[in-house]
């Protein structure tokens, strides 16, 4: 069983965004002249062998890229394999808290993810607590970035240390941290060690340039810690999974990082 904790199903506006530019030259990308159909996404998931997928909103200050009811949508194609994540805009906090009630009451969503270099402001600002607090409520993890950005926005926010206070503070609220956090990875797996319910998901990064320090981690104490992910459409699931018997996971470690540990941290994803 594999499980992509970190997915998109693209819109126009949130792969030709400017702010995106960055990746596309990085991945010699062309922007998106039309809306790509649900079904592409779940034919690269059957070439990756991936099981489900969580997909995510993108909520921007004053703006969705892709939002909500759109997630919805797209889950409503493939409910089966699709999983809703919603996301809202920080800058209201009350409109943000009825929104993620609405995301996981009414949506069905499993998640709330939001990332802070989108806002520039660090996990600890105090416009993020109120969606902690909603998402201890309604017992759904919290996802976001850890780690540098690729579009070209402060790299601060994505700092994994920055964590340590949140959880703290919110110490029954899961907290997946996606793309590895590199270049502070070992502040990422410090964390991670540190807090019960803080896991790293290795979403944005392919096995080969997975740091050392996290392949030792997933293959020892941190076995239950570390989830697949992909950041799909930037990284296929094929091309993500290229080389995964070759980092020396045994089978218990390999199968947790797959699929067990999402499997466990997402309640009723399965």
């Amino acid at each position: 069983m594999i499980i992509d904790a970190w997915a998109q199903h693209p819109t126009l506006r949130h792969t030709n965004d400017p702010m995106f530019d960055s990746l596309r030259r990085w991945t010699k990308t062309p922007p998106l002249t039309q809306e790509v159909p649900v079904a592409l996404t779940i034919a690269a998931m059957d070439q990756g062998g991936v099981h489900k997928s969580l997909l995510s909103a993108w909520a921007a200050p004053g703006k969705f890229l892709i939002s909500n009811d759109e997630v919805a949508q797209f889950v409503a194609h493939a409910p089966d394999r699709l999983v809703g994540v919603g996301s809202v805009d920080i800058t209201r906090p009350m409109d943000a808290v009825r929104e993620i009630r609405r995301c996981i009451k009414d949506l069905g969503f499993k998640a709330i993810r939001v990332l802070p270099w989108l806002f520039d402001r660090l996990p600890t600002d105090r416009l993020f607590y109120p969606v902690y607090a909603a998402c201890c409520d309604l017992r759904v993890p919290f996802c976001t970035q850890i780690g540098h950005t690729g579009p070209l926005m402060p790299s601060e926010p994505g700092r994994p240390m920055h964590l340590d206070r949140v959880a703290l503070d919110f110490p029954e609220l899961v907290i997946v941290g996606g793309h590895i956090g590199y270049p502070w990875t070992e502040e990422a797996i410090a964390v991670a060690t540190k807090h019960e319910n803080v896991y790293i998901d290795t979403s944005a990064y392919t096995t080969n340039r997975y740091p050392a320090s996290l392949i030792e981690y997933m293959k020892g104490h941190g076995r239950g810690k570390v989830l697949f992910g992909t950041n799909y459409p930037m990284i296929t699931p094929a091309k993500a999974l290229e080389g995964i018997n070759e980092i020396g996971l045994g089978d218990q470690a390999k199968a947790l990082f797959l699929g067990g540990n999402a499997a466990r941290i997402f309640p009723g994803i399965m």
